[in-house]
């Protein structure tokens, strides 16, 4: 399990990996590492393409990211979902919510 990130050239997109599962084990450094950037950031992408399994923290999680936003769900997006936390993320509503690629 692990959440790794790194911003673009300019600091502008902050790319956030999550890896294995995506529970509450990873809230706080999910937290540190989307507070602990500064506000040069106008877009947060969430690669989930190595992530297995999320659960309602996770959920809870992104809620978190995307009012670091400003609500603004073209500055969030979630990339690389297997069809389970795909699905996962359809039942909470949450393609309404995120932009989902």
């Amino acid at each position: 399990m692990a959440v790794t990130s790194r911003l673009n050239n300019d600091g502008t997109e902050l790319t956030i990996n999550i890896e294995g599962r995506f529970d509450f084990s990873q809230h706080q450094v999910f937290r540190s590492t989307i507070e602990g950037n500064g506000e040069r950031v106008r877009t947060f992408v969430v690669d989930l393409g190595r992530s297995e399994y999320m659960d309602s923290a996770a959920l809870g999680m992104l809620l978190l990211l995307l009012d670091k936003a400003g609500g603004n769900r073209e500055r969030v997006k979630i990339v690389n979902a297997n069809k389970d936390v795909r699905k996962i993320l359809e039942i909470a509503n949450f393609d309404k919510l995120f932009t989902l690629q």
